[in-house]
């Protein structure tokens, strides 16, 4: 990021790529309750940005752990997602460029960590109640579409 915009991620020069952990542990998803901005006080999967001269894969084991605490394996691209909002003189606040891994759940208990209000792990009736993230519900059903097709081809 530039000087111009301080090195934070408003108004950025250009878009920043994130990454987001979509595991599954049986009928339940593992969610996350955002705790800075954009998007404070919603729930979404884990994630965040990649950093210089990280893998994608690599990316998003780093970023679930330091959000859950959990260990997870990226299995697959499940989605890729755009995440534009602009401020209310339409100028463009935020913008990302999100790749969704569908990922195995390999070790570590749920723990609200990092910059992540709260964390769990959620039915489908659950989570349709909880307050999403725009795109996030989206996501969620390109991955389990995608999990299924795997447990077929098995």
């Amino acid at each position: 990021m530039s000087a111009q915009n301080g090195g934070t991620r408003r108004y950025p020069d250009r878009p920043l790529l994130g990454v987001g952990a979509v595991v599954f542990d049986g009928d339940r998803v593992l969610l996350i309750e955002r705790g800075k901005e954009p998007l404070k006080g919603w729930w979404t999967v884990p994630g965040g940005l990649v950093e210089t001269g990280e893998r994608l894969e690599a990316a998003v084991r780093r970023e679930t752990l330091e959000e859950t605490g959990l260990q997870v394996k990226p299995v697959a691209v499940a989605a890729l997602f755009q995440r534009i909002m602009p401020d209310p003189e339409g100028r463009t606040e935020f913008h990302y460029v999100i790749v969704d891994f569908l990922c195995e759940y390999e070790a570590g208990t749920v723990l609200a960590a990092s910059d992540v209000a709260d964390a769990g792990w959620f039915t489908f009736d659950e989570w349709q109640a909880l307050k999403m993230a725009p795109g996030t519900p989206g996501v969620l059903d390109s991955a389990r579409a995608l999990l299924e097709q795997r447990k077929r081809q098995v």
